[in-house]
């Protein structure tokens, strides 16, 4: 009965021997190393890169209107009642604000309502802003393409989207007359004037969004001081968890709100993300699965090179599965040293552009439009370095499974005779 000892001692003696072999035929070897160091490194810069402009879209989503959280009342999430609203909605956006003060916080009031022109009317949604802080928590204040964003909290006028501005048929200076209804059940009615018409890029947005001033529009609507969301926004999306378990002490006890982060506001999104992220790794699994037969090659060329060296060898007594656990060695080794040199060169590779920045060719004029960073900052981090190289390495270590287990074939007599 062997003892531990002895054990240790002859997998130390394995690991040795299948260092040997592995530099027997180093042309070969360092041919099938290099074809994993190549798909590491690619595989750390794609996944980056594809990590990074998840993030970039994240933020270029949320900052371009809805925000990172929001606070709005139980419920309203889903039915967006106009008395499913947050008392002193001003208030608790200035104790937000003076509690996190690295945040942008500005309260909101929504309402659906009829807009007319001379000329035609259309359903839309109006919401109040808060001149002064809107810009924090979203683009459309930077995307004013014609007259000028809000200023005077209770002034009567209205910034509408461009495709509403063709629909009305209206321009900077016309007047749009509402029809809706207020929080008491009353009719909320008046004349507003178009001092800024926006384009964000998104045709849904340009055609159904209006904002006017918060204060103007919780008169109108018989609010009163309130509203219906709070929207924050943070310079980085990894902040979002502690900000959350504050918002929720903060909130604690009050006319039952709620904070709600960006996947409970737009789950389209994070839908669109993760079939993105499965679908790029259909293209991922092509270069695995080649790289894996690059190893199963090689490894199975390294056992028909020493048929006759195995037979002679069990001939003296090894068994099969020494010789199979050193075959799997080998594999283990060749597929480390592509493991650590792959992920080292990808951290320099996606470090470099995670530094000075990704743009595809086109990206500028792209980027100009829907008011987005024009370059993609990969995403280093321990996903992004060890996810891909990791799932090569064990492909490659089950690539070896086949030509370990032809050693349990053979024959030490018959292999003696191999030429």
């Amino acid at each position: 009965m062997t003892t531990k000892r002895q054990r240790d001692s002859a997998f130390g003696l394995s690991l040795r021997l299948a260092w040997r072999n592995i530099w027997r035929q180093k042309r070969r070897t360092w041919l099938t190393a290099l074809a994993m160091v190549f798909s590491n490194v690619l595989l750390v810069f794609m996944i980056s890169l594809q990590l990074g402009s998840y993030d970039m879209m994240i933020n270029t989503t949320l900052r371009m209107f809805s925000g990172q959280v929001q606070v709005q009342r139980v419920g309203y999430q889903d039915e967006q009642k106009m008395r499913q609203d947050i008392a002193g909605v001003g208030e608790l956006a200035s104790t937000i604000r003076s509690r996190f003060p690295a945040a942008s916080v500005a309260a909101r009031a929504n309402a659906f309502v009829l807009l007319s022109s001379e000329d035609r009317s259309f359903g839309t949604q109006v919401v109040g802003v808060e001149p002064d802080f809107e810009a924090g928590v979203s683009t459309i204040p930077g995307l004013v393409a014609d007259g000028r964003f809000l200023q005077d909290p209770g002034a009567a006028e209205i910034v509408i989207g461009g495709v509403m501005a063709r629909n009305l048929k209206v321009a900077v200076g016309d007047e749009l007359t509402f029809l809706g209804s207020g929080k008491d059940g009353s009719f909320a009615a008046g004349v507003l004037t178009v001092v800024g018409i926006f384009n964000s890029g998104s045709s849904d947005l340009d055609r159904s969004l209006a904002e006017v001033p918060l204060g103007y529009f919780q008169d109108a609507f018989a609010m009163g001081g309130s509203g219906h969301i709070i929207a924050i926004s943070t310079a980085e999306l990894g902040g979002i968890a502690d900000l959350m378990e504050s918002l929720r002490a903060i909130i604690a006890g009050g006319d039952e709100l709620v904070a709600l982060d960006w996947e409970a506001l737009t789950p389209g999104l994070k839908q669109a993300i993760q079939a993105d992220f499965t679908s790029a790794w259909f293209m991922y699994a092509v270069l695995i699965i080649l790289v894996a037969f690059s190893v199963l090659n090689t490894q199975l060329m390294s056992v028909l090179e020493r048929t006759r060296e195995f037979g002679v060898i069990m001939a003296l007594g090894i068994k099969p599965r020494r010789l199979a656990l050193l075959v799997l060695l080998e594999t283990f080794l060749m597929a480390l040293i592509g493991l650590v040199i792959g992920v080292l060169l990808g951290a320099v590779v996606a470090g470099y552009f995670g530094f000075a920045g990704f743009a595809y060719p086109g990206m500028d004029e792209l980027a100009a439009k829907f008011n987005m960073p024009s370059v993609i900052y990969p995403s280093v981090g321990p996903v992004s370095l060890m996810l891909g190289p990791t799932v090569v390495f064990i492909f490659c270590l089950f690539a070896a499974i086949y030509p370990a287990v032809k050693l349990y074939g053979l024959k030490p007599v018959e292999a003696m005779r191999a030429v």
